[in-house]
């Protein structure tokens, strides 16, 4: 009896503890408005690469002259250094345009990613959930030649 109780409850834990990670990752669309295209400008001011999000953070100017912080998505660490992104590509400072979709809410400084562009007209795609990959290995191909990120 006690050893039933024991697979049992061996079980129920295994079972919590699959389920809640993936209770707790979103879709595009529970977050992010496919109708509400975004473009920012501006300095990285902070980067966190990790899973299961890279999340880029840079400044951008405002029509009224004031200053904001956006947070903005990746894909995950792996899928961007496939592409060719590189954490050191990203340091504070670094001046790129992001290419994304706004939050649902759009009182919130939080975009969902699809492309970022260097200065030189680099262009990498961020992995966004919500959108497809472009074919992009022609520039990236000639990105690395030129021994940038």
């Amino acid at each position: 009896m006690r050893k039933n109780q024991t697979i049992l409850a061996l079980i129920g834990l295994a079972t919590v503890v699959t389920v809640v990670p993936l209770m707790a990752h979103h879709a595009f669309g529970a977050e992010f408005d496919r109708d509400a295209p975004i473009r920012l400008q501006g300095p990285v001011v902070r980067l966190e690469w990790v899973n299961p999000h890279a999340w880029i953070h840079l400044e951008i100017t405002k029509e009224d002259g004031t200053n904001e912080v956006w947070m903005v998505e990746g894909g995950t660490p792996n899928t961007l250094l496939r592409r060719g992104l590189r954490r050191d590509c990203l340091t504070p400072g670094t001046e790129i345009i992001v290419d994304g979709y706004q939050t649902k809410d759009h009182s919130l400084a939080r975009a969902n990613g699809r492309d970022v562009t260097f200065t030189d007209g680099t262009k990498i795609f961020l992995g966004s959930s919500g959108t497809g990959a472009p074919y992009e290995a022609e520039m990236l191909a000639t990105r690395q030649q030129q021994g940038r990120c």
